[in-house]
């Protein structure tokens, strides 16, 4: 194998691969990459649950492939000295990595030990907008669950129909929805990606109006970029049913600034050292237009007060307050509604005059 190609254009092509590569695995093999080098430059990463693929042009005078240490590999391309890379295999198992007046000889693995990734069979199919789909992601992937014992709930619900797209995440003290109507027939699919590999995806997706690819199967998905290729294992059972979980009533509604809102609750977490339930933030109303956001610790207080618009009853409840960070920040809307539900009901953010997006949060016990 020899290859010709650009130093930082590799680096990116690596950098991206990385993420599937196993950092734990009693496999020596998948502490690598693997270069495949054909028509373009292909590299994949597998952990054996997430497998990532990245093509790049390259001059290729002779085809082959191999694998290589990822660490060692990718800590050696980002330090050569000039952008053109010279890539050779020789017979004695040793890549040659030349790049101006460096010159690197390491051992390289048989690309034939290398597992497989899955084939996803490009049945069913969805298309969005990467920007989209990186902002939905982003927009409910801090809901989803850790808790290895509901495993349903360590990855995103996806539900995609002919008219539109919804992610959901949920984590048993809180939700995430965002949906989005979309033009164009889509295939109608339900099903729970990892937490893991939306996280890594969101990484990757570009921020424009190119396209992702989404190929769904029994098992498995296939993320498509066209550069990039993604394929995870889903999780297989019954999601939540989320849409029981939202109330259809309110005893109180709030019109209010998010930015305003996010900016007060950071304020009192400065006085709050720790997630224990005995620090939490308060909401408490005293009128129809002011909202107090106030915090008490052994350390220090905080007291502040935002204007509102508000409809109902009165309110004066307990919040942990990075529930409430991690779904204000996501949040691009100048204002938004947040209705409650007496003082042990969940509450729930969402837009003033749409359903894009609903925020549940449950609140603490005093």
């Amino acid at each position: 194998m020899k290859v010709i190609c650009s130093r930082d254009r590799l680096i990116e092509s690596v950098a991206i691969v990385q993420k599937a590569v196993s950092s734990r695995s009693t496999m020596a093999i998948l502490d690598g990459i693997l270069i495949e080098a054909n028509e373009n430059l292909k590299l994949t990463g597998y952990d054996q649950e997430i497998g990532i693929e990245c093509q790049m042009e390259a001059d290729i005078p002779e085809k082959g492939s191999l694998v290589v240490t990822s660490r060692m590999f990718g800590d050696i391309i980002r330090k050569l000295p000039e952008d053109l890379i010279t890539l050779e295999s020789t017979s004695a198992q040793t890549l040659q990595i030349e790049s101006g007046s460096s010159h690197f000889s390491i051992k390289y693995l048989k690309a034939e030990d290398y597992p497989k990734i899955p084939v996803v069979e490009p049945a069913d199919k969805v298309t969005l907008e990467q920007q989209l789909l990186k902002d939905m992601i982003r927009q409910t992937i801090f809901a989803v669950s850790t808790d290895e014992t509901r495993p349903t709930l360590n990855g995103c619900f996806f539900h995609s129909e002919a008219s539109s797209v919804e992610m959901v995440a949920i984590d048993g003290f809180r939700l995430a929805l965002r949906k989005q109507d979309v033009e164009g027939e889509r295939s109608a699919i339900k099903l729970i990606i990892p937490g893991k590999v939306l996280h890594e995806l969101g990484r990757i997706l570009e921020a424009g109006k190119e396209k992702v690819d989404i190929y769904p199967s029994n098992n498995n998905i296939l993320f498509d970029t066209g550069s990039v290729k993604i394929v995870s294992r889903l999780i297989q059972g019954e999601y939540m049913n989320y849409r029981g979980i939202l109330p259809q009533t309110a005893e109180t509604t709030l019109t209010i600034s998010p930015s305003a809102l996010l900016d007060a609750i950071e304020r009192a977490s400065l006085v709050i050292t720790t997630d224990d339930k005995r620090y939490p933030v308060r909401l408490t109303t005293s009128d129809e237009d002011t909202l107090v956001v106030s915090a008490s610790t052994d350390i220090g207080t905080l007291r502040e007060e935002i204007a509102i618009s508000m409809n109902g009853q009165k309110i004066d409840i307990d919040f942990n307050p990075r529930y409430f960070i991690d779904a204000l920040k996501v949040i691009d809307e100048d204002e938004i509604t947040i209705v409650f539900n007496g003082t042990m009901g969940p509450c729930v953010i969402k837009p003033i005059d749409s359903q894009e997006f609903a925020y549940l949060v449950l609140p603490l016990r005093r």
